[in-house]
């Protein structure tokens, strides 16, 4: 049986995080990942001299950013490529009505302020209702709001609806009112072209990662913690002081992954109140570009929208052409377990609707299945009804003084972001060590 002065479950950018302030501030630490690759879900594949970014693809606003700042002092490349989130007018869009003819400037424009004045009044009813109301609730109140014609409204109904499959992938009315409280992004954002996973490289250096080592059980006393590693054959105990777990909510609610004691309120209880998503990315490599010029998204409306309604041109990222979709909320479940063909010929079917014979067959493609992935369970975090935003900071409330949990759904500012998860670590190393540290350690290289 090994013993160190921490262990930390996860080598994601939290659990790297953690380690790495700890490690530097003297402690023994040993990280124990499932996965044969460090990451979690930064995960960046390469082929053919194309990088794909899986998981996490974007800084969401680099002010004030600690992300923004590790990649800077890491040396990392970075390409602006702000998009304002599912927003529909941050860069050129090209919009296409029910009919499936593309709307002219001025329909937009009408389109957009629509938008706009349901934000305006929806920002008014959230901020009245108490956690309990599900944020499908709250437009159907700003639309009623309006007094208009029904087609009117259901252009903007399933924009936001959209909104919210894409911001979380969660169907409307399973996510709580509040649960895009934290939509707002600072500064321009950026990707990676080289590869989001240079980040975790970086942040894993000297660190002691043990691949392959699937945590089952954590047990945890006021003496310290013991936590178990495989299964059968293969099976490692380490002890120590405390204890960082890093593991996604799907994990944690799992019956694979046990904590006892379990845990008490009021962690038990925020962990309960969030629940893992169901968001997939489909990658579509072209030989050719053939969709509208000078536009960084084509978006759909209507019937024929309702799973496959937005596509973001990444050709300026990846160097050849390329379309991203998602399957998000109930796309990404209705379509769960079916074959990466089929998806394709989904999406082909709709693309086809736009452009006819112009859309060739892909070269290329990727298509994630984080839903079925054991060591994340879904894509990452959201509100379900009756969640509150404080419930992100409550699941990081010490356990025993010995139990830290950390994370992107351990952040209530802007949790379901590689920002949420390095910002998590930073201050589970703070509770480990009983003292604040400047969170510029994080990527010192000195």
């Amino acid at each position: 049986m090994d013993r160190v002065d921490t262990i930390v479950v996860g080598a994601g950018i939290a659990g790297l995080t953690a380690a790495r302030l700890l490690t530097r501030s003297g402690r023994r630490v040993v990280v124990l990942e499932a996965r044969d690759r460090i990451g979690g879900r930064v995960w960046s594949v390469r082929e053919g001299g194309v990088v794909t970014d899986l998981g996490a693809s974007w800084i969401h606003g680099v002010d004030g950013s600690p992300v923004a700042a590790a990649a800077a002092a890491f040396g990392l490349r970075t390409a602006e490529f702000t998009v304002g989130g599912y927003q529909p007018y941050s860069r050129p869009i090209a919009y296409y009505g029910p009919s499936g003819v593309r709307l002219t400037d001025d329909e937009v424009e009408r389109f957009v302020a629509d938008i706009e004045a349901v934000d305006a009044e929806l920002a008014r009813v959230v901020a009245d209702f108490a956690p309990g109301r599900s944020y499908g609730e709250a437009v159907e109140s700003a639309l009623a709001a309006q007094g208009w014609e029904a087609e009117r409204a259901e252009r903007v109904r399933e924009y936001l609806r959209h909104r919210t499959e894409e911001q979380y992938g969660v169907w409307i009315d399973e996510l709580d009112a509040h649960g895009l409280d934290d939509d707002a992004i600072d500064g321009d954002e950026v990707v990676f072209p080289d590869g989001y996973d240079a980040l975790a490289t970086h942040l894993a250096t000297g660190l002691d990662i043990r691949p392959g080592h699937v945590v089952t059980a954590v047990r945890w006393s006021s003496g310290g913690v013991e936590v178990t590693a495989g299964h059968g054959v293969f099976r490692a105990k380490f002890t120590a002081d405390r204890a960082v777990v890093t593991v996604p909510v799907g994990v944690l609610k799992s019956a694979e992954f046990g904590i006892e004691p379990p845990l008490p309120e009021p962690v038990a209880g925020a962990l309960a109140r969030l629940e893992m998503n169901a968001f997939e990315k489909v990658f579509l490599g072209f030989s050719s570009k053939f969709w509208d010029e000078e536009v960084y998204a084509v978006r759909q409306q209507g019937p024929n929208g309702v799973w496959w309604h937005s596509w973001y041109d990444l050709t300026a990222v990846h160097g050849v052409p390329t379309l991203l979709t998602f399957a998000a909320g109930p796309a990404a479940k209705r379509t769960r377990g079916w074959e990466r063909e089929k998806i394709v010929d989904s999406v082909l079917g709709e693309l086809r609707r736009l452009y006819g014979d112009r859309v060739e067959d892909p070269v290329g493609v990727h298509v994630t299945s984080w839903q079925d992935d054991p060591c994340s369970r879904g894509s990452y975090a959201y509100m379900t009804v009756g969640a509150a935003p404080e419930d992100h900071d409550l699941l990081a409330t010490p356990v025993g003084g010995v139990l830290h949990l950390a994370g992107e759904a351990t952040w209530t500012d802007d949790p379901a972001t590689v920002n949420a998860a390095l910002r998590s670590g930073h201050r589970a190393a703070c509770d480990v060590l009983g003292r604040s540290v400047p969170i510029e350690d994080v990527w010192a290289t000195g």
